[in-house]
């Protein structure tokens, strides 16, 4: 499972996380809403180590995720990560996209990235797109591969960074029926994302985030349907029409 203890995180003078405290069971479904700037991107980050934490402790299955000894790279190894901008290399086709990773930093055979590839691209609905160049693609089937190349490293947890905000209205429930499928297959997942009806709909918990804290968290029941903080309703009220 993923811990964070304590966890303070701050960018010079400005502290962006404020002491937050939370636990996500291998299995669960996390989504954290909020408004911008409230600190929900920044954990993500502290959480893969591409950000430093200034106090506490994260954990994942365990293992301090910023202590001197942890080797990092072995660990983003169980943690995929998918970003807002998908980030594809534009000179490789989309096979090769996600072969490259499990190749080189796994070691994988050409055979065995291949199959794997190609597994995880029917996967998210790509089966037609294998020698296609990201380019010539749409950013919904852009942001689906980044997610086939996340999940080609057998991660045992997937972290998602507003994956959908970049995208047109219309590309966005393609990405979102790939999260409903990794949901059914039992991965654990945190997702920061501005979709409160899918946030509703897939998680087991949600967290609304303001100003660096966890200003309330529970079922989606709880902080959707019927939220006790005046800041939750607020925010809200402000987003669900």
């Amino acid at each position: 499972m993923i811990e964070l203890k304590k966890v303070h995180k701050s960018f010079g003078e400005l502290e962006v996380l404020k002491g937050i405290d939370l636990t996500v069971q291998k299995g669960e479904v996390l989504s954290v809403i909020g408004g911008s700037g409230s600190g929900k991107s920044t954990m993500l980050y502290c959480i893969n180590a591409i950000e430093n934490i200034q106090s506490g402790e994260i954990l994942v299955d365990g293992i301090s995720v910023h202590d001197k000894k942890t080797d990092k790279n072995k660990l983003r190894q169980k943690i995929g990560m998918v970003f807002q901008q998908w980030n594809s290399f534009p000179h490789l086709t989309v096979l090769e996209n996600v072969m490259l990773a499990p190749m080189k930093v796994l070691g994988m055979s050409f055979e065995e990235a291949h199959f794997i590839a190609k597994d995880q691209l029917e996967r998210v609905g790509l089966r037609t797109k294998l020698d296609v160049y990201p380019t010539r693609m749409s950013g919904g089937q852009q942001q689906r591969l980044a997610i086939a190349r996340a999940l080609a490293m057998k991660p045992e947890y997937m972290l998602f960074d507003e994956i959908t905000s970049a995208l047109d209205p219309e590309l966005v429930g393609e990405v979102l029926d790939t999260l409903r499928l990794l949901r059914e297959d039992g991965m654990t997942m945190i997702c920061v994302t501005h979709e409160i009806a899918f946030a509703r709909e897939v998680s087991d918990k949600i967290a609304f985030f303001h100003k660096g804290l966890i200003e309330e968290i529970g079922t989606p029941e709880q902080v959707i349907g019927n939220p006790q903080k005046e800041r939750t309703q607020q925010f809200l009220s402000k987003v669900l029409h």
